[in-house]
């Protein structure tokens, strides 16, 4: 194996551990090293978006894999082809080193405060924020209203509101961590001077360990007692540590008594976790708990349309729509299929349409062919009426099409997941009401129409035959 092999190599085991496996398929996977000299990783990627998308994100990655792997004089280098070429013409390329990372204290810091070198090895977690989680780039809905309006409160007067702690409490993949990190960023660039620390609590955990192992507890409490604002990720992974727990809860009494703002996430909120001590929990419901809910239609339509904003690309609105109804579960989720489907169109060259749209979540989202969907629901009672799909979303008051429109409807409240109004805006933008009106004049109309119960049953049958 050749050398800037066996170094990329070591570089994409430690990108791995430190990125979301989709993401590190999409844009690590493809990566080819072509060649190592004078301390310099030469990589080629297929296109400029790759290289400028590796750039916006996951520089700091890149370079810390550099620095393991090469020193913090090594660099990275990469060469894009701008065209595959032929037996005639090679491939163009053309190479740009990566920005260096800009240097930045750390607790424990020699530059910063003066601790011995043991805590210094404690505290060598990086604790700087994503400057990519703002405030700006959260999208609000009615799903996480709240969280985010006392997020930004917090930003702006933190330690001083009522809002302290705020705990911030919701599943996998719903910005727990992005409006956190947002509460940073904003207090970093309105109120310098202050110190920020972000910590996930399993980090937090480990710190603590290593300072009992080298008998620094006083000094590792210290050195959280000296910053402004602590951002707690994860608190729920200190259930069942018990002198973790202990010395959190040393270190929140100070802070709190302080004046300093205290941020946590957790999964659930305060009264259903389990494992931590009731002295904490009481503490933690002093201040404001706020929840996020999986975003609705709306908020995951406004989600895509910011997506696309910030990265420059221009898709129809069809296609968004495809997407917002095809992925409802968490915004980890909608993010990571719009990176995928960003980085297909990238590769093979093509224009993001409907048909891509589809192919791509083929291969992301489980089972999605298996089930039935508001579009094969409309495509079947459009068949079976002898309609075209326009028919059903268009504004005609024909009896035949209001019928099918109605069933169409009926089936979509049966066969999936989507809100009413969801399913409305499915059928030419019709708000909740119309639907909640479809599905009555159904029921109505199979109670006492025989020759409608057989058709309404028939398309049952149809329906079930495409759910197995």
């Amino acid at each position: 194996m050749s050398e800037h092999q066996k170094i990329w190599n070591n570089c994409l085991a430690s990108i791995r551990k430190n990125v979301e496996e989709q993401a590190f398929s999409t844009w690590f996977a493809p990566i080819v090293p072509v060649n190592f000299e004078k301390n310099i990783l030469t990589i080629q990627v297929p296109s400029q978006f790759f290289y400028e998308w590796l750039e916006e994100h996951y520089v700091n990655i890149l370079r810390e894999v550099i620095d393991e792997q090469l020193g913090p004089d090594g660099k990275l280098e990469y060469s894009i082809v701008i065209d595959k070429g032929n037996q005639d013409s090679l491939p163009y390329t053309i190479n740009l080193p990566t920005s260096k990372r800009p240097d930045q204290k750390r607790p424990g810091d020699k530059n910063s405060q003066k601790y011995d070198h043991e805590i210094e090895k404690i505290f060598a977690y990086d604790f700087k924020l994503n400057p990519n989680y703002q405030f700006e780039t959260f999208i609000e809905g009615d799903c996480n209203r709240l969280a985010r309006s006392a997020g930004f409160a917090v930003a702006q007067r933190p330690g001083i509101t009522s809002f302290n702690p705020l705990m911030v409490y919701g599943g996998v993949g719903l910005g727990k961590t992005h409006l956190a990190q947002a509460i940073g960023n904003e207090i970093l660039q309105n109120i310098p001077g202050k110190e920020v620390i972000y910590v996930p609590a399993e980090k937090f955990t480990q710190q603590f360990i290593e300072s009992v192992k080298i008998n620094k507890i006083q000094e590792f409490q210290n050195v959280y007692n000296k910053i402004d604002i602590l951002i707690l990720d994860d608190v729920q992974f200190l259930a069942g540590r018990e002198k973790t727990q202990e010395i959190f809860f040393h270190i929140f009494n100070n802070l709190h008594q302080s004046g300093k703002q205290i941020i946590m996430t957790s999964d659930c909120p305060p009264k259903d976790l389990k494992g931590l001590e009731e002295r904490l929990l009481s503490r933690f419901k002093w201040g404001l708990t706020a929840d996020l809910q999986q975003p609705d239609f709306e908020t995951r339509i406004a989600i895509i349309h910011k997506k696309m904003q910030s990265d420059g690309i221009h898709i129809q609105e069809n296609v968004i729509e495809y997407l917002a109804y095809s992925v409802d579960t968490n915004v980890r989720e909608l993010e990571g299929v719009l990176i995928s489907l960003i980085a297909h169109a990238s590769l093979m060259k093509k224009d993001i349409d409907l048909e891509l749209a589809k192919q791509t979540l083929k291969t992301i989202v489980h089972d999605i062919d298996a089930e039935v969907s508001v579009d094969y629901i409309q495509k079947t009672i459009a068949e079976y009426y002898h309609l075209k799909i326009e028919d059903l979303k268009a504004k005609t008051r024909k009896k035949e099409v209001v019928i099918a429109r109605q069933l169409a409807m009926y089936f979509a409240k049966d066969y999936t997941n989507l809100s009413l109004k969801s399913i409305g805006y499915h059928f030419g933008g019709r708000d909740h009401s119309t639907v909640i009106h479809a599905v009555q004049t159904v029921n109505d109309m199979y109670d006492v129409d025989s020759r409608f119960r057989s058709s309404v049953d028939e398309l049952k049958k149809k329906l079930k035959m495409k759910s197995i």
